[in-house]
C-alpha cells in the first residue's frame, strides 16, 4: 500500500512522523519474510489518535508492526500502510521497584538492564526474542516465567474509543500466550513491578536459561519462536517430533532439526511456503492425535 495523497503526506510530517515509501518488510521480522509497503515511523506517542483519524479519513488501510518477532507477514504488496513505534529515549526508567519502560524496547536488554539494578524475575524471558509490547500481547513466557505476572499498568492507544488510555494491571486477562488486548489496540508503554534482587543472582538465572536455549533451539536461525502453542496437557513439538517431521520443509521454510515446534527459513522462504508448512504439519498432527494445533505465530491474511 502506498500513500499517493500529497495533502495527507504533508499532514502525516506535520505530525512528526516519519514517511517511508516501498520498504521492505523481510528485514524487520525475524523469520525475513514479508512484502513491501509504505512505512510510517511514530516518534511521539501522542501523535498516534490524530495520525490514526487521518489515515481514516483518507482511506487509507493500516496495520502495526511491533518488533516483528512473532509475526508472518504475507507476500507481494501489502494491503496496508505500515505503523511503527521509535524507540524512545531513555527506554527504561526506575522508580524503586517499579520499572517503567517504552514498548518498543527489546525485552532482553530490558531483562538485563533491570538486572543491573538488582530487579530481578524476567530471568526466564532474556531469550525471548522482539520488543516489550509484542511479549505483553502474548504474555510471553518461559520457564516458568510471564511477563503478565509483574503489569502494574499499560498506556495503550484504544481504536476502540480512538484515544490513548491508562489500563491497570488487574483491568487486563492475561493467560497462555494471550491477553484480553484487542488485536488493533497499540502498546505504548508499561510499568512493571520486580522483586529486589541481588545482580549476581539474577545473573546466574539468566545463564541457566540461556544454557538451556542454546541446547534446545534453533538461535541463530531465522525464525518466529514456537509456530504452534501446546495444546492442554500436551507438547507441540514433541507431537511434530514423534511424526518423525524433523527436516521436513516446503521450499525454503523448514520444521527445525533442533526443535520441532520452530520452523525455520532455511534460505528465501515465501509466506506461502511457510504457510503450506505449517497447514502440512498441523494436519498430520490432527490425522495422528485428533489435536488440533492452534498457531502461537501471528498471520497476517491479506485478504
Amino acid at each position: 500500500m502506498r500513500i499517493s495523497d500529497s495533502k495527507l503526506m504533508a499532514e502525516i510530517g506535520a505530525l512528526g512522523v516519519e514517511h517511508r515509501a516501498g520498504v521492505s518488510l523481510a528485514p524487520k521480522t525475524s523469520l525475513e519474510i514479508g512484502g513491501t509497503s509504505d512505512l510510517l515511523v511514530i516518534r511521539k506517542h501522542e501523535s498516534l489518535p490524530e495520525l490514526i483519524r487521518l489515515l481514516k479519513q483518507a482511506g487509507v488501510p493500516h496495520r502495526f508492526l511491533g518488533g516483528g518477532s512473532n509475526v508472518l507477514l504475507p507476500d507481494g504488496e501489502l494491503p496496508w500502510v505500515i505503523l511503527q513505534l521509535a524507540r524512545q529515549d531513555p527506554e527504561v526508567r526506575f522508580e524503586g521497584n517499579s520499572v517503567f519502560v517504552d514498548c518498543a524496547a527489546d525485552l532482553g536488554r530490558t531483562v538485563t538492564t533491570c538486572a543491573k539494578h538488582d530487579l530481578g524475575g524476567m530471568e526466564g524471558l532474556i531469550g525471548v526474542p522482539g520488543s516489550i509490547g509484542g511479549a505483553l500481547r502474548m504474555n510471553a513466557g518461559a520457564y516458568g516465567t510471564q511477563i503478565g505476572t509483574f503489569v502494574r499498568e499499560v498506556q495503550v492507544y484504544r481504536a476502540a474509543t480512538g484515544r490513548i488510555e491508562i489500563l491497570r494491571g488487574a483491568e487486563i486477562n492475561f493467560e497462555y500466550r494471550h491477553t484480553s488486548f484487542a488485536l488493533d489496540d497499540i502498546m505504548l508503554s508499561v510499568r512493571l513491578e520486580l522483586p529486589s534482587k541481588p545482580y549476581s543472582e539474577i545473573l546466574q538465572g539468566i545463564r541457566i536459561c540461556n544454557e538451556k536455549r542454546r541446547a534446545s533451539q534453533p538461535l541463530n536461525q531465522k525464525s518466529a519462536g514456537c509456530i504452534f502453542k501446546n495444546p492442554p496437557g500436551g507438547s507441540a513439538g514433541r507431537m511434530i517430533d514423534e511424526l518423525g517431521l524433523k527436516g521436513h520443509s516446503v521450499g525454503d521454510a523448514r520444521v527445525s532439526d533442533r526443535h520441532a515446534n520452530f520452523f525455520i527459513n532455511a534460505g528465501h522462504a515465501s509466506a506461502a511456503d511457510m504457510l503450506a508448512l505449517i497447514a502440512d504439519v498441523r494436519d498430520r498432527v490432527r490425522d495422528r492425535y485428533g489435536v488440533e494445533l492452534e498457531e502461537e505465530v501471528i498471520v497476517w491474511k491479506d485478504r
